[in-house]
């Protein structure tokens, strides 16, 4: 057992209300009781906050021919039929007037996240949800604009997005089935709208629950760490597919890509790290990514990952 699974499962066993944040290849971690944080803000479903200004993202993106490098090889790697689905991910030089601070107070997420003024996360993917003896994971895999005539039938029914949601539904089901029984696929390939900077997107989710025993709270660790890193930021087969995109996305993603959320004592919640702002000695870096599987085209995905570098207001 790790230092991070026995103590989630210690805080969990005593019914203690924490925070807790794992960064992508869980090497990094802290849990603290809510009642010690510091320099810390979240906020879990907040209600939208009217007439906030716009802020604004000057994009430095890494040029094409770069991007479609590490593309092709990952494309290599599921001919050869060591993947079948990766979510490839690359660090994008932004400048803003903004802080940190700024941002976190005038975005607009369903999960937004300040840590001690070195980066802002403002997700739309929760991780999982614990309530009642019952597991829920929500993978969202599939992004199309909303100003794209007929854009919701089009990216239901494009089918390389069919077959990329799938693969992401059968890795977390079986996820769920690691630590959970009765696993069930509650709702397939639904939409959600989401605000994007100047624009509108759609994305595609699904519902997956399972069932959990009794006194799930003591086994509050295992339960985490035996389902990280998400699936839907990584890819299937997971094992293979990390390893893989450890070589060839040449950058730490560090707490991109991982998880936080909050245990209030008796129920769970907790979000995937992506829609994420970085502050370095350089200045900020905006994380970015897609799932590349055998019918992706470079230049759609490239301008996938530049489209999901904004600031939901």
């Amino acid at each position: 057992m790790t230092k991070l699974e026995q103590i989630l499962n210690g805080f969990g066993e005593s019914k203690t209300p924490i925070f807790f944040i794992i960064n992508y290849d869980m090497s990094e971690w802290e849990v603290m009781p809510i009642d010690t944080l510091h320099d810390i803000s979240f906020e879990i479903n907040p209600q939208k906050k009217q007439n906030q200004d716009k802020i604004e993202l000057e994009k430095s993106p890494m040029a094409f021919e770069e991007y479609k490098s590490k593309f092709d090889s990952l494309k290599e790697h599921i001919k050869k039929g060591n993947s079948y689905l990766l979510n490839l991910t690359a660090p994008t030089k932004v400048k803003t007037s903004s802080s940190l601070k700024d941002i976190y107070e005038k975005s607009h997420a369903k999960f937004k996240l300040f840590y001690k003024d070195k980066f802002v996360s403002f997700s739309p993917e929760r991780f999982v949800k614990i309530k009642k003896n019952k597991i829920y994971t929500y993978p969202m895999k599939g992004t199309i604009d909303a100003s794209v005539d007929n854009a919701q039938a089009k990216i239901l029914a494009n089918q390389k997005e069919m077959a990329e949601h799938t693969m992401v539904v059968d890795l977390l089901r079986n996820d769920l089935g690691i630590v959970g029984k009765n696993v069930k696929v509650e709702k397939f390939r639904y939409i959600d709208k989401i605000k994007a900077g100047d624009k509108e997107l759609l994305q595609v989710s699904s519902k997956i629950s399972a069932n959990l025993e009794e006194n799930w709270q003591s086994r509050l660790g295992t339960i985490i760490t035996s389902i990280l890193p998400a699936g839907s930021i990584t890819g299937t087969p997971k094992k293979k597919t990390v390893e893989i995109l450890k070589d060839i996305e040449g950058y730490d993603r560090g707490f991109f890509t991982g998880v936080w959320g909050v245990f209030d004592g008796k129920s769970l919640d907790s979000a995937v790290l992506i829609r994420y702002i970085e502050k370095t000695d350089s200045g900020f870096i905006y994380k970015s990514g897609g799932g590349i599987t055998s019918d992706s085209n470079a230049k759609c995905e490239y301008r996938e990952l530049i489209d999901k570098v904004y600031i939901p207001s």
